[in-house]
């Protein structure tokens, strides 16, 4: 275990957010990234529910974490993609547990049955289980008592988003799910006369989607103190960005620029960028009205979290941008960054950390991976939040290329060895360790002026046209040979002289770091890893609940594939549907709980 500076956790207690420090200690915490709906229990119908938090969090308890990771938990309508949801505040009525509600018992039929047609444990989620949920909520709703004064407390404490929420979905309904750009005139352009007289005549479906929120908020409230009692938090991920078709852009259509997609540019990852399709915020107009949109949004959150996760952090400087009539087919090759000046960049940025950080107790957290601008950086320390160091990525790039010892990673971060959006531990080392892009190659080359098949044929071992990865040849040992091979010189086939050093030697440099030796198994190698992890100066290390869980025999009968939660920039029905092979009340045995909690406690994580 390497020694920590004597005051390194000091610089969070002097920063712009020691307030919420105190409360945490400013102690190193071990911690589980866990998608609700890849979770359940007996209880659970069909997905992971709002009360199996506290599961969660018991079994956190029984192996030393105390920081509980969930993916937005937001409205997402029937996309079901969590970060392109239908409202930043509204939270998604599929994770609520009909028997827990109010008022149910009339109605333990028509529940029984739909827990016999939507059985939890499931190998993915069935996500019509979301639609027929809403029906039996509807009946149940039908014998709720709108006057009660707890209900109307809860009203008349959300009007900011609530109303505008409720009648943006009652109004989907009406138009069977179409985008509100489809609707006629009177309600795409939100007329406030005709929006009212709708309400009014379809009160029962306006009432009903107000009902589910508070149903919602009375279940989240009572995880999150069960969670708080037992000594555990729960970070929330509040989405950046919110859905072209959402409530939020459908009520604020000023606060934002439709005509342009948000998105990334091309790195090393994605070699064609990103396009998400989600509209950029227009800072200007919600700046002139007291930042009032953000400020809401997380002072509501802050009901269900300790902490947040901020998403996609860099955004706040400065975010990529393509117009809406760029073809699909370019990515986010043809974008600009807004603003376009670098100069202006920390300064826009730190103006909304600060409407939202000075909104709420909760300690802010930030997704700065992609390309960085050196002012997120900056901006990091100075406010005391913590990014992230993921393992596979935290090396010495440019020179040695080695893996960064646990004391050189940053103290404010999180490290981590995957995250949802990337390939799970083992699936990394076994399928993508060593390998570089080969979309990457290309564009290399047609930079460069390189025949694309050519270098291949020079440079990698064969691979089907398919392939996304592409691994050098053995008989390439040094990056000079990558010279020979391409009867080329290093001033102009750098790039391929650079990728050698960084890729061909990987996995061997990944064994050093680890300390271990080319025939250790799986499990010795993913334990390694999530020590290192832990041993880490980073304040945090909050690992994926499948790499904790690959420590034991979980998934041994599993298509590794199958492990993983998302693949950025693609559409797929595998994407957010994994379920745990084990239930909830299963995990509270399992022999490998003694084994995460000797890490964190050897690791001084708890």
């Amino acid at each position: 275990m390497p020694l920590y500076p004597e005051d390194a956790y000091g610089i969070f207690l002097k920063s712009k957010t020691a307030d919420k420090w105190e409360r945490f200690g400013a102690k190193r915490r071990a911690g589980v990234l866990a998608p609700l709906f890849s979770l359940y229990s007996k209880n659970s119908t069909g997905i992971g529910e709002i009360p199996d938090i506290k599961l969660l969090a018991d079994w956190c308890e029984k192996t030393g974490l105390s920081i509980i990771q969930l993916l937005p938990m937001n409205d997402s309508g029937f996309n079901f993609t969590p970060y392109d949801c239908q409202s930043t505040f509204a939270l998604d009525p599929m994770y609520l547990r009909i028997d827990d509600i109010k008022g149910n018992k009339k109605h333990e039929a028509e529940t029984a049955k739909l827990k016999k047609k939507f059985p939890a444990g499931s190998k993915r989620v069935n996500y019509k289980v979301k639609g027929e949920k809403l029906k039996v909520l509807f009946n149940i709703f039908s014998d709720f008592d709108t006057e009660d004064k707890n209900y109307k407390k809860f009203t008349g404490e959300n009007k900011f988003w609530l109303d505008d929420y409720a009648a943006y979905k009652a109004l989907k309904d009406k138009y069977e799910q179409k985008s509100w750009t489809e609707w006629e005139e009177q309600y795409r352009l939100r007329e406030e006369d005709a929006v009212k007289l709708f309400c009014e005549k379809e009160s029962a479906a306006f009432e009903f989607y107000r009902w589910l929120q508070y149903e919602l908020y009375l279940q989240f409230k009572e995880a999150k103190k069960y969670c708080n009692d037992k000594g555990v938090f729960i970070q929330g991920d509040i989405p950046f960005l919110v859905s072209r078709d959402s409530a939020d852009v459908w009520a604020n259509q000023n606060y934002f620029k439709l005509n342009l997609s948000s998105g990334a540019p091309p790195d090393m990852y994605f070699a064609k960028g990103q396009k998400w399709g989600m509209p950029p915020y227009n800072w200007e107009r919600i700046e002139k009205h007291g930042f009032d949109y953000l400020k809401e949004k997380v002072k509501y959150s802050e009901n269900f979290y300790d902490m947040f996760r901020i998403d996609h952090f860099v955004g706040l400087f400065r975010l990529w941008t393509i117009s809406t009539n760029e073809p699909d087919n370019t990515y986010g090759l043809n974008g600009v960054f807004d603003p376009p000046e670098e100069d202006k960049w920390k300064e826009a940025g730190q103006k909304i950390l600060d409407a939202m950080i000075n909104s709420c107790d909760m300690l802010p957290c930030a997704e700065d991976l992609g390309v960085v601008p050196v002012c997120s950086y900056e901006t990091l320390l100075e406010y005391g939040i913590p990014g992230m160091d993921v393992q596979r990525w935290t090396r010495d790039w440019g020179n040695t290329y080695d893996y960064k010892k646990p004391e050189q990673y940053r103290v404010n971060s999180s490290a981590i060895i995957s995250s949802h959006d990337t390939s799970p531990f083992l699936l990394w080392w076994k399928e993508e360790c060593g390998t570089v892009d080969a979309l990457l190659v290309d564009k290399l080359c047609g930079e460069n002026n390189f025949e694309p098949a050519a270098v291949k044929k020079a440079l990698f071992q064969p691979a089907s046209k398919s392939a996304a990865r592409i691994r050098f040849k053995a008989e390439l040992e040094t990056p000079e040979d990558v010279l020979e091979a391409l009867s080329s010189t290093r001033d102009k086939a750098w790039m391929f002289y650079d990728m050698f050093r960084e890729a061909a030697f990987e996995k061997k440099k990944f064994l050093q770091f680890a300390g271990c030796n080319d025939g250790c198994t799986d499990k010795e190698l993913v334990k390694a890893a999530l020590v290192k992890a832990n041993e880490t100066v980073s304040v945090f290390s909050i690992q994926l609940i499948v790499d904790w869980l690959s420590l034991g025999d979980t998934f041994d009968k599993w298509d590794i594939h199958d492990t993983r939660i998302n693949i950025p920039g693609s559409v797929a029905d595998k994407n957010w549907s994994i379920v745990m092979p084990l239930s909830l009340e299963e995990m509270q045995d399992l022999k490998i709980n003694g084994r995460i909690k000797e890490i964190v406690t050897s690791t001084g994580r708890i």
